[in-house]
């Protein structure tokens, strides 16, 4: 067997979508077991994205109760079957959501473009079973969770933020990438000002991902995502920029952002360099041209000031 028919009956290292199916996933579970950090993936080194290594695959099937342990891992419910984890009723569930108790992993619009949020199944099952979290799911909300809720507090957006930079930066190899992934979460005019220089803010441009694909640009849908994926509130937008602003001042001294070479000014000949060319250069005349005596005066005047 040659090397490159062994390569392809065992390559080093598999695509998300083959990847996918090595390890008997649905898309969705294998991408949210990459951003959990239960599935490992290694930078393609021929810029294609992430690549999940064979070695990894091998692990993960040899782990006890393959595929359904890691399926376990990834499944993600929404209100209602989060509400039936915890036995408590989907309005009580959606209040514990809204003050932080439990945190969304993800979300998608429905077709009415309302946000559905969800929750990790495995986390709920273990906010379930910790005993000192048994007066939130039974009895009277506690009055420090009802004045939150009764001020309008939800944090599943911003936990949800939270949860998905961890993953995104986690993907980073350089300062450079991380300062993309922070800009990500701020909007883009206060990026402007803490990235004032036009040549840096398109360099960090390039390492800033994208917010998740609904709708085309401008869309009601894609404003929706725009605004759960933008700081809200003072306070996270103030760490996010002093983060910001630290993480460019290191990526600045490992490396400067690139610039184009300032084409060198041309030099004008000054007057008295082209009268000398002129001077210089052979006289060829013919009859027709023999100068006047005034005129070969004249030239042995100038002759001698330039000499």
């Amino acid at each position: 067997m040659s090397k490159n028919t062994a390569t392809r009956l065992h390559p080093a290292s598999f695509a998300p979508g083959r990847a996918a199916r090595e390890l008997s996933l649905k898309r969705s579970e294998f991408d949210l077991g990459v951003h959990l950090g239960r599935i490992r993936t290694t930078p393609d080194e021929g810029g294609g994205g992430r690549r999940v290594a064979h070695a990894e695959i091998d692990r993960l099937r040899a782990e006890p109760g393959f595929p359904e342990t890691m399926r376990r891992r990834v499944h993600a419910v929404g209100t209602g079957e989060g509400a039936a984890i915890l036995e408590v009723p989907p309005t009580r569930f959606t209040r514990l959501a809204r003050v932080g108790m439990v945190v969304p992993v993800k979300f998608y619009l429905n077709r009415y473009r309302a946000v559905v949020w969800l929750y990790l199944a495995e986390e709920l099952r273990q906010f379930a079973a910790d005993r000192t979290n048994a007066f939130l799911l039974t009895g009277r909300t506690p009055e420090v969770l009802r004045s939150q809720l009764a001020a309008g507090v939800d944090l599943r957006s911003r936990n949800w933020r939270g949860r998905h930079m961890g993953f995104l930066l986690r993907q980073t190899d350089d300062p450079w990438q991380r300062a993309g992934v922070l800009a990500a979460f701020l909007d883009p005019s206060l990026v402007a000002e803490i990235v004032g220089d036009p040549y840096e803010r398109s360099h960090l441009n390039r390492f800033r991902p994208g917010p998740p694909a609904y709708g085309a640009p401008g869309s009601p849908a894609a404003q929706l995502i725009e605004r759960i994926i933008t700081a809200q509130d003072h306070d996270e937008i103030d760490w996010l920029s002093s983060d910001l602003a630290n993480t460019l001042a290191e990526a600045r001294a490992g490396q400067p952002a690139p610039r184009p070479f300032p084409k060198p000014a041309r030099q004008r000949p000054s007057p008295r360099c082209e009268l000398q060319d002129e001077l210089d250069a052979p006289q060829v005349l013919d009859e027709s041209d023999e100068p006047n005596p005034s005129t070969r005066a004249l030239f042995g005047w100038l002759r001698r000031r330039s000499g």
